[in-house]
């Protein structure tokens, strides 16, 4: 069963707090800024318009990875 974006948050707080206490939970928690900007209308300046030069270079990449 798909848990709600409630349910996960939750979870996630109670993890938090139990691996790093309320407080050190609370600093954490606090050091995540929301960001700005509009990502739908930004993402052409970052993402290259042509999805299988960028997929060749990931692939390059790995296989330079796996060499070392």
């Amino acid at each position: 069963m798909k848990k709600t974006i409630s349910e996960i948050r939750k979870e996630g707080i109670c993890a938090l707090s139990k691996a790093l206490g309320p407080v050190d939970m609370a600093r954490f928690i606090q050091s995540y800024e929301s960001g700005s900007g509009d990502y739908t209308k930004e993402r052409h300046e970052w993402l290259p318009d042509d999805t299988e030069a960028l997929n060749q270079r990931l692939l390059e990449r790995e296989n330079q990875r796996k060499k070392v």
